[in-house]
Order: structure tokens, then sequence, then C-alpha cells
């Protein structure tokens, strides 16, 4: 009878550990904002494609709250204890925004370079006035014109991405 009351006393000391908190999570260092953090991360789709990792790789390095990430992504990492994983989707606003039409473009192919033969899927740069240079994706080409999209590649998608914690400075 004495064994069986110590088992059930030691279940129930566990049980009490384990409520209160006596995990050992709760003393792992906590990503915020200026910390420099390093994760690994995979992002997919929609339709479960994957569009990038960092796995089999270096891990992401970057100063968490600074803007040099996309909002949503800063926002997943804040807060996050180290060695945390995580899966959160972003949506197309908090990733790389909406995709907009005002940056579909048909221009005339007298305006093109001479020599230049483009092709659908071709990745192009063009001058704004005031001479930065924008990344655009030919989508169409006829004998008079072709027609580019400036947005992001990943614009009006949301974003899921599998994230670990793995390094705070």
């Amino acid at each position: 009878m004495l064994k069986k009351l110590c088992v059930v006393t030691l279940v129930i000391v566990l049980g009490m550990l384990s409520v209160t908190g006596c995990s050992g999570k709760e003393n792992l260092p906590i990503a915020n904002d200026g910390d420099t953090v390093k994760v690994h991360y995979k992002g997919t789709l929609d339709d479960g494609s994957i569009f990038d990792t960092s796995r089999g790789g270096e891990p992401l390095e970057f100063i968490l709250g600074t803007g040099s990430m996309i909002e949503g992504f800063d926002k997943a990492v804040d807060g996050m204890q180290l060695s945390e994983i995580k899966t959160v989707t972003i949506p197309a606003e908090e990733a790389y925004g909406p995709h907009r039409d005002d940056l579909v473009l048909v221009i005339g192919r007298d305006r093109l370079p001479v020599g230049l033969e483009p092709g659908i899927g071709q990745r192009l740069q063009m001058s704004q006035p005031d001479g930065r240079t924008v990344e655009v994706i030919v989508t169409a080409v006829s004998e008079a014109s072709i027609t580019v999209d400036a947005n992001h590649p990943m614009a009006g998608k949301d974003l899921t991405f599998e994230i670990e914690l793995v390094e705070i400075n």
C-alpha cells in the first residue's frame, strides 16, 4: 500500500511542477526590438509550394524592428523565445502589399534599347525619373509593345513561414 501511495504522490508533484511553470523554458531569452537575431525559416504559398528557405544553409540574420524585414515577419519574431519554432501566416498587406495594377505598364517597342528582344518572364531594369532603377518582369510581348510588371513577385500573396529562432544578440 505504501508503494502505491508514493507513486500517486510523485505524479501529483510532477503535475504541480508543470502547472506552476517549471518546464525549463521560462528562462530562455526573448527576442525584442533592437536585438540582432538569427532565424531559420521556410516560406510557403497557399498551395504549399516552398518559395524560399534558409534550411540547408546559414540562418537569416537581421536587427529586429528596424524595417529591414517585411512587417509581418518582424512581428512574428518579436517576442519569440530562443529555440522556439512557430508557423505564422502573413497577409499580403503585411508582406509585399497588394498587387497594384498601376505598376503594370505597356511600353512601346520604340522605347526599348536597340537590340533588346524581350521574352515573357524576363527581368529588366527601368530607370525612374528620379534616377532610381526598378526591376520589372515582362508579362506580355507583341510586335508593337511589351507589358511589364513592377510589382514585387510576392505582391498580393499571403505568405506562410515556419520560423525557428536560433540566436539572439
